[in-house]
């Protein structure tokens, strides 16, 4: 027996003839017996100590004693009876099957067509009856009234021995098999075969499902006879009648009743021992056993006391389904218990080796997670103020002390951190054993079970003092406030981010102990609460550098996680770390740690990433620009601790965003190129091999720098350049200063690359294409032009211009619209003059007679002894940019000898452009008069018409005839208008328009 279920106690003795019926109805005994009487038994409640019953319709645990006998109740001896309690009726069945009125047992039907019938169930839900006798299975129905209607009446193919409603229909057991009777049509469906020798047995659950005995097996199926489960109720025989209470079963015996619990293994629970026991029932609240002459009454024990026996036998999940039957009114009693049981039960499986399925329980416990921890005494655990909860482990009755643990030395807990077996006393072999792989894994599983909800409030709770702190609640600010990012060592002051810090860090160390360093990696990326101080400390120790990594990270240690970084970094250089073999530490682990805190602390990222600057250069600086760390803080930074790189930076800063970098640095970028190349051509000419057509990739990056960027400043870097070389940039730099005929003359002259002086044009040219002076687009070739016709002129003095520059920086800056002038004989002659031909009328004389500028200039070059003028780049410009070139000025600046022929590719397209432009003039200058001539002929057949003005037109305005007053007329020629009338609503227009803008 595993515990009392039930308490026996006999109510009544010595009945004078043989039971053959028994029934309750409410706290009354009703036996039918073998004389045909029926004897009605109540509790006998004479003794003055008899206390009030607490449920009057319950039996009573006193003995009974007869109140009446209704003497010829049934012809002959009951078969059975059953109390409808929801119709206050009794049924009976004897000879036939008939209904008595409860209490005073007034006859109200016999069902005669039941005469002879053996067996019959009861459907108290739709009141049907179903009876068998003989091979007929009837089905009556209760009118509400005082008669039953027959439904049904079906052949079976045997006696029936047993049967019982299930849903819409009956399960019959017949003499060899079970069998499903469809109520409706009469259709039978075979279930299995009973037994041989016991008779078949049907017994209906209350959830509708059924039982079905075969010898001494009960299977469970369900309403349409299929199979439920594998698992079979075993009996210890074939027993006579079985009843259900839950959560039990109640067999009947010839010499005994058996108690099975219905949970799945169906285990024996009691053993009551009652010799010739022949009837069994149930009543509202406990199990009538009717012997020959005397009546027993199985009382179920209390559930409390039960779950107390049950507990203490160690029978803890049978416990734990009782727990479940506990009456709702008691929830937080069902709840304590369980939680007991639970904890109980988890320590039982504990000691015997079963850490997943204790941690399961101590789960379902909601005990504290230190209590659990208290297991696992090598596990370091931060200092709390949590207070543990009592009431959780009042319903404890441990023969073990309590389990409590405080926060101990970290250094003496990490000792015992891996088994250390040199002692051979029994507290090192226990611990070994708690400390094993298995009860560790366990110990993850419920953390990681738990972590979830307190995690979440220790973030809720951060979350709430952060809008506190927003709104300046004055109650929060003597708090000690924590978040997760840059938590470091503050104190704690709230329970649930302490119970998340023990979680975390017990957690953590778990992970490492069992290997799952990956694991310990993952928890510390997210959000996590592990105390910085203990888990420092084993990661260090273990070197687990990954995670430790992450333990700063997640505590804002940034400093700290570089200092360990770049450490790890020098150690994988140098083959040290023997600690991790496998793991390796690569600079650009510095970089991607870097790339976050641009943001957030960017001398801190300055200062660590010129430790790998000189190792991953362009990584670096692409983490300064992908950062957005200022720029000029970054430059700065890298002239003062990298000046090597400092030019690198600014090149991709540059090509990133051009508009994103100040001039400053753009004019710091272009003299960091300057100085290299200086320095390169110091080299060159100390070895006398310098060539001012060689390029280096500095010098090209100069040239493309002066090209492309304006923020630098050319009068400072023309200064810096040697007086006899690097030509190129001074004729760059001279160009940004708009001084064009300099700039030009070094490209033709000391170049004497004529393409780079073409190239240069064209830039000018079309960077004045959208600027206001329109004349101004031309004059950069006229003044190229010009240098190729005067070459000694435009040489003359070019050093002391140069100089002059130089000297004065601040001198205006002449335009070449208006400042760039040539000397010609007679004096000086602007080319703004020249810009005027085209609107001149040149006359045969003009060209044909008098000499050219050209001429002019040629004249002057011979008397100074100078060279040739170039004629073929001259008519290679004027080819190939005729159209960019004023025709006019460009005739006149050319020599009289100069061969028609030679300017036909400049003439021919000219000529034909112009050409074009005239008949496209003179077609425009037609369609013009024509659209005039089309206005003048729709004005004068606006004024051709006629407005009749009679006797009776009326003034639209005034509704006054017009009679012979001045009239107006509207455009639509029907409105006509007193011209006066017309004038004040004019005026009375103009005045509301004023009023509305001013009210504007």
């Amino acid at each position: 027996m595993v515990h009392s279920a039930y308490d026996s106690f006999q109510l009544l003795t010595d009945c004078p003839t043989k039971i053959d019926a028994i029934e309750s109805y409410g706290s009354k005994l009703l036996l039918g017996c073998s004389d045909g009487s029926l004897r009605i038994y109540v509790s006998d409640s004479s003794g003055a100590d008899r206390s009030p019953p607490s449920d009057p319709h319950a039996l009573r645990k006193e003995p009974y004693a007869l109140e009446r006998t209704v003497a010829g109740f049934s012809k002959k001896p009951l078969i059975s009876m059953e109390v409808l309690e929801s119709r206050e009726l009794l049924l009976s069945l004897s000879e036939s099957i008939a209904f008595h009125r409860l209490p005073n047992l007034e006859t109200i039907a016999v069902i005669t067509k039941a005469k002879g019938a053996n067996v019959y169930s009861w459907d108290d839900r739709r009141g049907f009856l179903c009876f068998a006798r003989q091979k007929r299975v009837c089905i009556f129905r209760h009118d509400g009234g005082r008669g039953f209607v027959e439904v049904k009446d079906f052949g079976v193919p045997d006696t029936v021995k047993s049967m019982s409603w299930c849903g819409e229909n009956i399960c019959l057991g017949i003499r060899k098999e079970y069998m499903i009777l469809n109520a409706t049509n009469g259709a039978l469906s075979e279930v299995f075969s009973s037994g041989k020798i016991a008779p078949p047995l049907v017994v209906a659950l209350p959830s509708g499902e059924l039982i079905l005995g075969k010898e001494n097996i009960g299977v469970f199926v369900d309403q349409n006879g299929k199979l439920l489960q594998a698992d079979r109720i075993c009996w210890s025989e074939a027993p006579a009648v079985v009843v259900i209470q839950k959560p039990y079963a109640i067999a009947l015996f010839p010499r005994r009743v058996e108690i099975r619990s219905l949970r799945v293994p169906y285990p024996l629970i009691q053993t009551i021992v009652l010799p010739g026991a022949r009837r069994l029932t149930k009543s509202n609240n406990a199990v009538v056993v009717a012997l020959e002459k005397s009546v027993y009454g199985l009382f179920p024990v209390p559930l409390g006391a039960q779950i107390v026996q049950l507990t203490a036998s160690g029978n803890f999940e049978e416990a734990l389904a009782l727990c479940k039957l506990l009456p709702p009114e008691d929830a937080s009693l069902r709840a304590a218990k369980e939680g007991s049981i639970h904890i109980r039960y988890a320590h039982y499986l504990f000691d015997n080796g079963c850490y997943e399925e204790a941690m399961e329980h101590f789960l379902a416990s909601q005990v504290d997670i230190t209590y659990v921890l208290s297991l696992y005494q090598s596990i370091v655990l931060p200092k709390t103020t949590a207070v543990p909860e009592p009431e959780k482990l009042a319903d404890l009755s441990l023969d073990a002390p309590q389990l409590s643990r405080g926060s101990s030395g970290m250094s003496d807990d990490l000792e015992t951190f891996l088994p250390q077996l040199a002692e051979s006393d029994e507290n090192s072999a226990l611990e070994f054993k708690k400390m094993s792989h298995n009860t560790l894994m366990a110990l993850i599983k419920f953390l990681q079970k738990k972590r979830y909800s307190i995690v979440e409030k220790a973030a809720a709770e951060g979350t709430e003092e952060v809008v506190l702190d927003a709104v300046g609640d004055s109650f929060t600010s003597s708090r000690f406030k924590k978040s997760n990012k840059g938590r470091g060592n503050v104190p704690i002051n709230s329970a649930a981010r302490e119970m998340a810090a023990i979680l975390d860090t017990a957690l953590l160390q778990a992970l490492l102990l069992t290997g799952q360093s990956l694991a310990a990696v993952e928890l510390l990326k997210g959000l996590n609460y592990c105390d910085a101080k203990i888990c420092e400390e084993i990661l260090h120790k273990g070197h687990h550098y990954a995670a430790l990594l992450e333990l700063y990270r997640s505590n804002s240690m940034h400093r700290e996680a570089l200092t360990l970084l770049h450490q790890l970094v020098e150690e994988s250089k140098s083959n040290q770390l023997q600690a991790e073999p496998i793991q390796k530490f690569s600079p650009e682990a510095i970089i991607e740690y870097l790339k976050p805190l641009c943001g957030t602390d960017p001398m801190l990222v300055l200062e660590f990433s010129m430790l790998v600057l000189e190792s991953c250069p362009t990584q670096t600086i692409e983490l300064f620009l992908s950062g957005n760390i200022p720029a000029d803080l970054v430059n700065s930074y890298l002239k003062q601790h990298a000046p090597n790189m400092q030019g690198r930076y600014l090149e991709l800063m540059l090509a990133m965003n051009e508009n994103g970098i100040s001039g400053n640095l753009q004019n710091e970028m272009v003299q960091i190129y300057l100085s290299e190349v200086l320095e390169w051509y110091s080299e060159l000419s100390a070895q006398q091999i310098w060539d001012e057509k060689a390029y280096s990739p500095t010098r090209k990056k100069l040239l493309s720098a002066l090209e492309s960027i304006s923020g630098y400043s050319p009068e400072a870097l023309l200064k810096r350049l040697p007086p006899d070389a690097l030509f190129e940039e001074r004729a760059s730099l001279l160009g940004k200063m708009n001084q064009h005929e300099l700039a030009l003359s070094l490209y033709v002259h000391k170049l004497n690359v004529p393409e780079l002086a073409l190239a240069y044009c064209d830039r000018v040219y079309e960077s004045s294409v959208h600027q206001p002076p329109a004349k101004s687009s031309g004059n950069i070739y006229l003044t190229l032009l010009q240098i190729y016709l005067n070459p000694q002129k435009t040489t003359k003095n070019f050093e002391k211009r140069i100089t002059n520059l130089v000297s004065s920086p601040n001198a205006s800056i002449p335009k070449i619209s208006s400042a760039t002038s040539f000397k010609g004989r007679g004096g000086r002659k602007k080319i703004a003059s020249i810009e005027g031909a085209e609107d001149m009328r040149i006359s045969p004389s003009n060209t044909d007679s008098s000499r050219s500028d050209g001429d002019a200039d040629a004249e002057e070059s011979n008397e100074e002894g100078g060279s040739s003028i170039m004629l073929d780049q001259v008519l290679d410009l004027l080819s190939r940019r005729w159209d960019r070139i004023n025709g006019a000025q460009a005739l006149r600046l050319l020599p009289r000898e100069t061969k028609l022929q030679n300017l036909l590719p400049f003439l021919g397209p000219l000529l034909k452009k112009s050409s074009e432009a005239y008949r496209n003039f003179s077609v425009i200058k037609s369609l013009r008069q024509s659209e005039n001539l089309q206005v003048k002929d729709e004005l004068y057949n606006q004024r051709k018409a006629v407005v009749k003005i009679s006797s009776d037109s009326m003034c639209s305005l005034c509704n006054k005839k017009l009679g012979t007053s001045v009239f107006a007329v509207y455009p639509n020629g029907t409105t006509l208008v007193h011209f006066v009338c017309f004038r004040d609503s004019q005026s009375m227009k103009a005045v509301s328009k004023v009023s509305q803008l001013r009210k504007r």
